[in-house]
């Protein structure tokens, strides 16, 4: 099962793409599936980048002082 990891998470990618798109429809399934990439990149970066964590925790604080 660990040889073939990326043929099985890449298996069942393509059958919720596919029923996606049957579903909502083409369109309607890129955009989603674009929010979805964006939302990892997201979080990766948060991940890696201590700035951009800084920036978030920043912008999203609650402010006492007002």
């Amino acid at each position: 099962m660990n040889r073939h990891w990326g043929k099985i998470v890449g298996g069942l990618a393509g059958l919720i793409i596919a029923l996606m798109m049957i579903h909502y429809g083409i369109l309607k399934s890129l955009i989603i599936i674009a929010f979805i990439a964006l939302g990892v990149v997201i979080g990766w970066r948060f991940d890696i980048d201590e700035n951009f964590r800084r920036f978030f925790e920043h912008l999203f604080s609650s402010r006492d002082d007002l």
